[in-house]
Formats: C-alpha cells, structure tokens, sequence
C-alpha cells in the first residue's frame, strides 16, 4: 500500500502541475466567460496539497506503522478524485449538478486527516 501512496501521489502531483497549466491557458476564456476560474483554481489547488500530503503520508509509512494510515491513503485518494473531479467536471460541462456532490469527496479528505492523526497517535 505504501508504493501505491507514494506513485498516487507523484501522479496527482504531476496532474495537478498540467491540469492547472491547462487551465490557466487553453480554458482560460471558457473559465472566465462562464465564471468559473475559481472554482477550477479551487480543484487545482486540492489536488495538490493532497498530492503533497500522500507523498508525506508515503514517506512517513517508512517508520511508523498503522492500519489508520493506509485508511488515510485510501481516503485521500477517493477524495481527490470526487472533490477536484466534480469540480473539474463542473467547470468544463456547466451541469452544476456536478457540484452535489463535491462535499463528499471534501468529506473523504476531512477523513483522511483524521486517519493520519489517529495512526500518528497510536504509532507514537
């Protein structure tokens, strides 16, 4: 499970990198005629704060050892990909209905937080 952490993690990060690239300049004027640059911003940025945060996960598994952790990875992950997907999903077809179900993926990652912390209590 760590491998597969610390390989999500580079992928969502490098994702983040050229998702975000294409945004701020192939969608920039879908973005902006339908208000939207934000929102994709939003995804973005997501994305990859948790690309970092499975990185560290991933490195952190090295030392200590709990089933709390790879709950966390595994939220993490589900989480990016309902979130920012909704998000991205959003913003490229206009069907806002896309943005329901956002708060379950930010859910999923509000679990995967708690996951580290309750792995790095029991660990320590």
């Amino acid at each position: 499970m760590q491998k597969v952490i610390l390989v999500t993690g580079t992928i969502f990060g490098g994702l983040a990198v050229a998702i975000g690239a294409f945004g701020a300049h192939a969608l920039k004027n879908l973005l902006m005629s339908t208000g939207r640059t934000e929102t994709f911003e939003t995804a973005v940025k997501y994305q990859f704060y948790h690309a970092l945060a499975l990185l560290l996960l991933g490195i952190l598994m090295f030392q200590l050892k709990h089933q709390f952790f790879q709950y966390a990875g595994y939220s993490f992950i589900i989480g990016v990909f309902i979130f920012s997907g909704s998000l991205y999903l959003l913003c490229l077809s206009g069907i806002t209905k896309f943005g329901m179900i956002t708060p379950i993926g930010g859910l999923f990652l509000i679990a995967g937080w708690v996951f580290l912390m309750l792995g790095l209590v029991k660990s320590m």
